[in-house]
Order: C-alpha cells, then sequence, then structure tokens
C-alpha cells in the first residue's frame, strides 16, 4: 500500500533542510525547490495537461515526486537526470513509497548531454535545478526542445540572481519565450514558448 503523497513530501523536504543546514560544501547540498515553488510547478503541469518532463537536477527526488504526480493522471514521463547515481537512487525509492516509481526515468548522466541528444520540440517541460554555472553551455536546447506552448522553469533566479543572470538574461531576451518570475521563497522563472515571434 502507498504511503501519503504529503507526510512523504513533507519528510523529504524537512531531510533536505535538515542535510543543507549541516553541510559547508554548497555542491553537497540537497538544494531542494522550496515547497511553493513544487506545488506552483506540478499545478501548471496539471494544467496543461503535461506528458513530457525533463528535470536536470534529481538530487534526493523532492521535485521528482512532484512532477511524477503532475504527469499521472496524463500517464506521462518525467527524465530525470543527475550525475549522482546514489541520489536517484534513493529517489527511486522515494517514488515507490507513493506508487509513483512508474511515472519517472532516471539518468545517470551530465544534463547538457541529455538535452542535446532530446527531439526538438519534444517536452512540455524542462526544469532546471542543477549546477547553475552551467546552465549557459546547455544553450540553446533548453529552449530547442519545448514544444510550442511548453514551459521552461529555472529555480533561484531571487535567491542567487548574479548565478542565473546569463540565463535570464538569455530567456527574456528570446522573442519565441514570454517570462515571468513567481516570487516563490527562491524564485521560479517561468517562461512559455510562443508559436512565433513577438
Amino acid at each position: 500500500m502507498s504511503e501519503s503523497f504529503d507526510a512523504v513530501a513533507r519528510a523529504l523536504h524537512e531531510e533536505g533542510v535538515r542535510h543543507d543546514a549541516g553541510q559547508a560544501d554548497r555542491r553537497r547540498r540537497r538544494r531542494n525547490l522550496s515547497p511553493d515553488a513544487a506545488a506552483l510547478l506540478s499545478v501548471v503541469c496539471q494544467a496543461m495537461g503535461a506528458r513530457w518532463v525533463v528535470e536536470v537536477g534529481t538530487s534526493n527526488g523532492y521535485s521528482t515526486l512532484w512532477l511524477a504526480r503532475a504527469v499521472h493522471d496524463q500517464h506521462g514521463t518525467v527524465l530525470s537526470v543527475d550525475v549522482d547515481g546514489d541520489a536517484q537512487r534513493e529517489a527511486a525509492a522515494t517514488l515507490d513509497r507513493v506508487g509513483l516509481r512508474d511515472r519517472v526515468q532516471f539518468r545517470c548522466a551530465d544534463g547538457g548531454v541529455v538535452l542535446r541528444g532530446l527531439p526538438d520540440a519534444s517536452q512540455d517541460v524542462v526544469l532546471l535545478d542543477a549546477e547553475r554555472s552551467l546552465y549557459p553551455r546547455w544553450w540553446p536546447d533548453p529552449v530547442r526542445v519545448l514544444r510550442v506552448g511548453g514551459v521552461l522553469a529555472v529555480d533561484n533566479v531571487l535567491s542567487h540572481p548574479d548565478e542565473v543572470a546569463d540565463v535570464r538574461g538569455r530567456m527574456e531576451a528570446d522573442p519565441h519565450l514570454e517570462s515571468t518570475v513567481a516570487p516563490t521563497a527562491a524564485g521560479l522563472l517561468l517562461a512559455v514558448r510562443r508559436g512565433s515571434a513577438g
């Protein structure tokens, strides 16, 4: 029998907060989405009927959990990409607990390599929540892989503005994207891909 989604998600987030508080090395922190950002992104995915979602940055699977629930009713798939295979195995075990493991494919690989290999206009949603310094190297693939009406989400635009300034500038200057910042705890930048410029 599956455990309660809300209870598992809450415990996972609390564990991430505790872990990060005691971890001096930023690269080893969980760096999860905040609960308000996770819930918002989940609602966006459900409202648009998302079936194909890519998240770059699995960590402990907190965002993966929310995205998997969001695509469940559409029989969709979340492709979760991270360079840490151990973290992905833990995330998979968490998804098993709530009966959502079948909604997620894990790929232990570089996010840029995976995005580069995806077909044009093949994804409904792309979430970037990984090593922020790498995002500019991945361009323009996060936009190229989005279908018209698809959403690109980037976390931490208010908490770490300098680290995402390059990517934010690219997104806001792209005539094929219309973007806004949701004032979640860390700031979630959301951009929709338009059918044509202007």
